[in-house]
């Protein structure tokens, strides 16, 4: 698949986000509300289908973060996920500086926590968009 961002082409593995992944997330952010979470999210053929929660994660009503030093040594990393509970859906400059240091692609999830509660971002904070795989 190949992904234009700007003036940069991009190659990707990435095709996709599981539904059953996603609707995941969206629990995962009601049940930590009001509090933020974090988490890494990692891919198999190219789908996004796996959430991993670090040892270590600080969560609070306004930020999460994440412990690097527990990140899996793994070439299957996608991303991140958190959420934000206030519905904001755009990243923080806190959000993209944090970006690249977890992956290519980035969701945020926001309050209510529905289908159309979501985005997803490049590690440059550039919206990006993502199939739900059914």
């Amino acid at each position: 698949m190949r992904v234009m961002h700007g003036e940069h082409t991009y190659f990707m593995t990435i095709f996709g986000i599981q539904k059953e992944t996603l609707d995941l997330l969206f629990q995962m952010g009601r049940d930590a509300h009001p509090n933020e979470f974090v988490a890494l999210l990692k891919e198999r053929d190219g789908i996004i289908d796996e959430i991993n929660l670090l040892p270590g994660t600080v969560t609070g009503e306004k930020s999460a973060s994440l412990f690097f030093d527990m990140m899996p040594l793994s070439t299957h990393l996608a991303g991140s996920c958190h959420s934000h509970p206030n519905g904001v859906l755009l990243p923080s400059d806190a959000d993209v500086h944090f970006f690249p240091r977890a992956g290519r692609f980035h969701f945020i999830i926001g309050y209510p926590y529905t289908q159309l509660d979501w985005r997803c971002y490049f590690s440059d904070g550039q919206r990006c968009r993502m199939e739900v795989i059914r």
